[in-house]
Formats: C-alpha cells, structure tokens, sequence
C-alpha cells in the first residue's frame, strides 16, 4: 500500500512530537498522570506569602547621646561615622542629626546583587566597631539594624482591665515564649515596650536647706550599686566567691539608702521621691480600641507558607488565651495569612471560572471530546508548572499569582488552535492520525514564536539588577515556565 502526504501534510524526515506521542501512548498517559499527581503535591508544598522575597538593601546606624544638641551629635558623632563608612564601596550614606540622638542610613548600589550584600554589611559592622572608641564619653551604641525591613505577618494587641502595664509586659513575656515554639516562625518582637526606670525627685528647696549638693547623691547612688569583683577563696573542693551586699533589691533598699552631709547622715527617702516608672517621653506607645496595649509581632521564616503559619497560630492564640487571667485579652491586629489566602481564594475562583468558560464554549463549538481535550490541557499544564515552581523555589505571592493569571490566556488559546486544526483537517477527510501530526507541523512553530514573543516582553523584569527586578523577576519565571 502506497501511503502519499498530501501537499501541507507532516513531511517526510523531520520530528513530529504529536505523531510520536501518537505512537507512544502508554508513555505519554503514564507521564500525564505522573506529573498531575506530582503537581498537585507540589502546590501543597509551595511557600506563600504576600510579597515575594527580596533583599533590603539598606542599614541603620543609631547612636543616641543623652543631653547633647544636635549640632554636637552632628559633629563628634554623625560626622565620625560617615566618614568611616564612605570607605566602604558600592553605597551612598544619608544622616540625621537631633538632639540626643544620631541616624545614619548605609543604602547599598541597587544593581548590586543580592548575594553580595551579607558580605557588605559584614563590612560595615566592622568599620562601626572600628570607630566606637574614637566616640564621645557617654554614647549608647552604636546600634546596626540591617532586619528592619522584616514584615510582620500577625500582629496582636495584650490589653488587661485593671493591669498596669508592668503585669501587661509579664504576660507578653509568657505569649512571646508560646509564640515562638509555632513551627514556621522566625522571631517574636515587642511593640510599643517601654523601658522601666526608677525616677528620684529631689526638691532643691530641701536641699539647700540642709546643705545637701545633688552631686553627692549621684555619687552615692553610683557606688553603693556598683558591681566590683571582691574575690574568691578555695577550699579543698570548692572555690567560693565574695559578693558584698548592699545592692539594691527594691524600692525600699533605695528609699533607706544613708546619704552623709555636713556631718549628719540623712534617709534619701526623707528627701526625695523614689518611685518606678518608665522612660520618660515614650518613645514609643501602642494603643487598641482606645486603650494601652502591648504589641506583639511575629515575623515568618524565609519561604515559609504564610497560611499554614497562620493556622498554627490561631491554635496557639486559643490555647494561651485559655490560660490567661481573666480580663486579659489576646486581640489579633493585622493578619497577613488572611489577605494571601484571599488572593489565593481569586486565583483559584479565576481558574475555575476559565476552566468553565473553556470548557462551555468548547463543548458548544467543538463537541464533547474536543471541549473536553482543551479544558484538560489547562490544569495538567498548571499542574506541570507547579511542579517547576516547586524545584526552582518560586512560591505563591501576589507576582506569581498574576503571571499565572496572565499565563491561563496564552494557555487556552494554544489549546483551541491546536484542536481546531484537527477538527478542521478531520472534516477535510483526513484520518484522525494525519490529522494530529498536520496540526504539529502547521501550528506548533508559531504558536511557539508568539509565545517566546510574548514572554519576552517579560525579559527586561528578569535581567534588570535592581530591586524591583528581584521582586518582580518571577513575572517572567512563572509566564516562561
């Protein structure tokens, strides 16, 4: 039997991938459900979050200089510490100076990449170090924090009916220990905390009075809290260290400390006010449904999946919840679980509403099985691309659920050609085997073409060295894959 390619057929002596899937069926079902199945695990394993990961470059060095003016921080400290860091390469530095206190910002080159960041802030710890000692008497710091840029995926609000806010922070001290035993959590920070001072109010009045110089009190109070190494003794088996006491323990040990002056020996609680207290003005308050609150924020791991560590947490929030007193409450603030699994939630009402569409329009213009190939196609293909996302660490975030979306049209249009075709060569009378290679031949070329077209439209996203190319590039990844 003479078989003849008609003319616009497969050709003779070139590869035609549908005709050798034809010929390797059992392979080619064998690979589909295999890689259904892999991809439906995959999509369960994939990190979610809102935004995808991307590195911050920049840094902070603070300094605080309790009493000094902004022009003295400005010149023994902000100074002194900008030019060090402008021996660094590949960053520019902005500061701000104010009364007290010292700010000076380390952004690094945009196009740098981010790997090579770790090592400059590496560097930039190194040259702070080097310089603290040429910095004035009575600084605090300096203080580097290249982790501000973290993003809180919960925040809670602990707000007590009739507890100060020394009983608030001891509870917060009890959920932060809950909280980070949750798997998938990084770190537990405090909002809104106040540091705890004690306060001694002299009256000047009172102390000239009695001839009493405020410095002598200062004096006085430095030395008898002073923690001095008093030496030890050994035994035969032990070594057993002195410890003098006198240190203070209360408020009361304060209160009956004896201040000497003019030969007399006075109570510091007969001439001033001791009480507790905290830093005064705060520097920092949080408040919730018009009450003082202390806040907590929880910060996820690196690629974790922000909805399962969202379940984790309600259960954990319920079980401390229980266990607190009554009037304590542990209110949930901001959740960033809720807002991925809504755009989760659209995703997937999208796909479903494509599939449905395809698959009506399909059924009506093309016949049951024809409909049924081309609404097959979109999840298997959504299923093969979760797999990929999966081995190349790409996760679910608002950048790649809008390629995904994006992707969903190129997908069904290649399909419905394709289909097409076959319907087409089929009614012209050819065999349903001609038919599917012919449709390779005519129509995998340039749907190929138009697609590559299409993504590469993408391709600046993913070659741009600069933080908006890190955070967008899995536009480009996920319409590619």
């Amino acid at each position: 039997m003479t078989h003849v390619t008609p003319p616009g057929g497969t050709g003779l002596g070139r590869f035609n991938l549908s005709e050798w899937a034809l010929h390797h069926r059992p392979l080619v079902l064998y690979l589909i459900v295999l890689f259904a199945v892999m991809g439906a695990l995959a999509y369960t394993k994939l990190g979610q979050s809102e935004d995808p990961p991307f590195t911050f470059k920049v840094m902070v060095v603070k300094t605080n200089w309790p009493g000094a003016s902004a022009r003295d921080v400005e010149q023994q400290v902000t100074d002194r510490i900008e030019r060090k860091l402008q021996e660094l390469p590949h960053q520019y530095v902005r500061s701000y100076s104010r009364p007290g206190e010292s700010l000076v910002f380390i952004a690094y080159r945009d196009s740098l990449p981010s790997k090579q960041i770790p090592e400059l802030q590496y560097q930039t710890r190194k040259k702070v170090g080097d310089i603290r000692n040429q910095l004035p008497a009575g600084i605090q710091g300096p203080f580097l924090n290249d982790e501000f840029g973290d993003t809180y995926t919960n925040i809670y609000a602990i707000t007590g009916d009739g507890f100060d806010y020394r009983a608030l922070k001891d509870f917060a001290d009890r959920i932060r220990a809950e909280l980070l035993r949750v798997p998938g959590v990084a770190k537990v920070d405090f909002i809104g905390e106040q540091e705890q001072k004690i306060f001694v109010e002299l009256s000047n009045s009172k102390l000239a009075t009695l001839g009493i110089e405020p410095a002598q009190i200062m004096q006085t109070l430095a030395a008898q809290n002073a923690v001095q190494a008093a030496g030890a003794f050994e035994t035969s088996t032990d070594r057993i260290y002195l410890r003098p006491t006198g240190t203070f323990d209360s408020l009361e040990a304060i209160r009956d400390l004896s201040i000497r002056a003019n030969n007399r020996i006075f109570r510091l609680g007969d001439i001033a006010k001791v009480e507790r207290g905290y830093v005064d003005p705060p520097q920092q308050q949080m408040r919730w449904m018009g009450r003082e609150a202390m806040g907590l924020g929880v910060t996820m791991v690196a690629g974790g999946d922000v909805i399962a560590l969202g379940r984790e947490l309600d259960r954990a929030v319920d079980r401390v919840q229980r266990e607190m007193p009554v009037g304590v409450e542990l209110a949930p603030v901001a959740s960033m679980p809720k807002a991925v699994q809504r755009s989760i939630n659209e995703f997937v009402r999208a796909l479903t509403e494509a599939v449905l569409i395809v698959l009506a329009v399909s059924l009506v213009s093309l016949g049951l099985r024809t409909g049924l190939v081309v609404t097959v196609s979109i999840p298997l293909v959504l299923a093969s691309t979760f797999l990929l996302m999966w081995v190349l660490g790409i996760g679910l975030h608002k950048i790649s659920l809008g390629a995904l979306i994006l992707s969903l049209g190129l997908l069904v249009d290649d399909a419905i050609i394709a289909v097409e075709m076959m319907a087409i060569k089929l009614e012209q009378g050819y065999d349903r085997f001609r038919a599917a290679s012919f449709a390779y031949t005519s129509t995998a070329f340039p749907m190929l073409t138009g697609t590559l077209v299409t993504v590469a439209g993408f391709l600046p996203i993913a070659t741009a060295q600069s933080s908006t190319g890190e955070y967008t590039r899995s536009l480009f990844e996920v319409s590619a894959i």
